[in-house]
């Protein structure tokens, strides 16, 4: 089954060759990031064993649990689920809205996301409690991915889970990347930088099943939770000094981030713990398929970057400039070609009065300087498929989309302005939507670039 659902809104106007290459590679690229068929090739069971990786296990009289929380943690649940069957004695999994699937033996949470609610602070006191529970001997199996850290909000003592989504919409709109947003959050938690695994007994084996969606795969910015950690309180209050959010954020967490006590920093390092971790499907994955799919459809292909950082929109221009150099120049590379890129792009939002995604403002920015540049087509895309607090993936524009902006009378510019980038999409018939597609890798950034005719 395809995972864009609008793909003939976005096929009826434009250049519908270039459009529908895009599509294509899209879909490619999905497909290699869901982690489903990793985890069913690297978890065997035969009968009484269990072999993860390098790791044999008898599971005869071991209980095995699940412990799971991000945006492609059900894809995981559902693996582990099929290769253990009725081995596997039970567990949780934490969820975003929309994104719950059927599973038999573990019990699905849902919870809110990029914001904390109330529901993801009952989840991640559901979560611990497991945890605790757990005996020796026991085998617990995380299957913690990208977007835990707002799916298991267990504030630090002193701190609300108010004061905890203040702090996080605010760190959203500084610009801050996750990196420094995750160091914040680590230290204002009971539950993350690596505190989950040491609620579980000391005599129990954890192994972390893990899906990345950071720059580099830094295990403590995927699972954090579960792995020891590499932030200290000095990142925290390093990114609260170079966004200049002191003054803005509740006075409990300033507070806290300014302790000094020894318990408020992470551990970094599990003596003595039975802990293995293995990365399922790294954050370049997208990037990796979208350029073997274009090269099979006849682009030659470039993965400029999978380490994009930057304003979206920027980046977006970026991409257009290249595009006419291509078409000029014919560098880096000659036409029909493919640039693609990965990475974590932002939105800074000092003011605005509507709703979007820096994915969906990638495709603007690229939209407009993309007029008169020649035959391409930009696509920006969160492959988990809601880009920012939005129900759209991203956006898929082209060449042709500026000029067709002004003739129904909307103004690019404006929305950009105004950080209303889902509206202008929308209205153009250039919103990407996908659902949510069971698995959290890099933003795709794409562009095709064909020759004239």
């Amino acid at each position: 089954m395809p995972y864009v659902r609008n793909r003939d809104a976005l096929l009826g106007h434009g250049d519908a060759a270039l459009r529908r290459a895009a599509l294509e590679v899209i879909e490619r690229a999905l497909g290699a990031a869901d982690p489903y068929p990793a985890l069913t090739a690297l978890v065997r069971r035969d009968g009484e064993s269990l072999r993860i990786g390098g790791i044999e296990l008898g599971i005869e009289g071991r209980r095995v649990l699940f412990l799971g929380a991000g945006k492609a943690s059900v894809r995981i649940a559902q693996g582990v689920e099929e290769v253990l069957g009725e081995r596997l004695a039970g567990g949780i999994v934490v969820c975003k809205y929309g994104e719950e699937r059927a599973l038999s033996r573990i019990r699905v949470r849902l919870a809110g996301h990029p914001v904390p609610d109330q529901a993801g602070l009952a989840a991640a006191e559901e979560v611990a409690a497991l945890a605790r529970a757990t005996r020796p001997g026991d085998l617990v199996i995380a299957g913690i991915s990208g977007g835990s850290s707002a799916l298991l909000p267990l504030p630090a003592e002193g701190v609300s889970l108010a004061d905890k989504q203040e702090t996080t919409r605010l760190l959203l709109g500084s610009g801050a990347g996750i990196v420094e947003i995750n160091a914040v959050r680590k230290h204002l938690s009971r539950i993350k930088g690596g505190r989950l695994a040491l609620m579980l007994h000391p005599e129990a084996w954890l192994v972390n099943l893990t899906v990345s969606d950071v720059i580099g795969d830094p295990l403590d910015y995927i699972t954090d939770p579960t792995v020891p950690d590499t932030s200290t309180l000095a990142d925290a209050r390093a990114t609260l000094d170079r966004h200049d959010l002191w003054g803005r954020v509740p006075r409990s967490v300033a507070d806290h981030l300014r302790g000094d006590e020894p318990e408020r920093e992470t551990p970094k390092a599990f003596p003595g713990r039975r802990v293995r971790t293995f990365l399922l499907v790294g954050s370049a994955a997208a990037c990796e398929a979208a350029a073997d799919a274009a090269h099979a459809l006849g682009f030659a292909p470039m993965i400029l970057s999978t380490r994009l950082e930057g304003e979206s929109r920027e980046v977006g221009r970026t991409f257009a400039a290249i595009a006419g150099e291509v078409l000029a120049a014919g560098r880096p590379l000659r036409a029909p070609c493919a640039v693609i890129g990965g990475g974590e792009t932002t939105v800074r939002l000092d003011s605005w009065s509507g709703e979007g995604g820096p994915n969906q403002e990638f495709a603007l920015g690229a939209a407009l300087a993309l007029s008169g540049a020649g035959r391409a087509a930009v696509a920006g895309l969160d492959t988990d498929g809601s880009d920012g607090p939005t129900g759209l993936a991203g956006g898929l524009v082209d060449h042709l989309s500026a000029a067709r902006a002004g003739g129904l009378g909307i103004d690019l510019r404006a929305a950009l302005v105004r950080h209303d980038a889902s509206a202008a999409l929308r209205a153009l018939d250039d919103a990407i939507v996908t659902g949510a597609t069971g698995t959290n890798v890099n933003d795709l950034k794409l562009m095709l670039v064909a020759p004239p005719g």
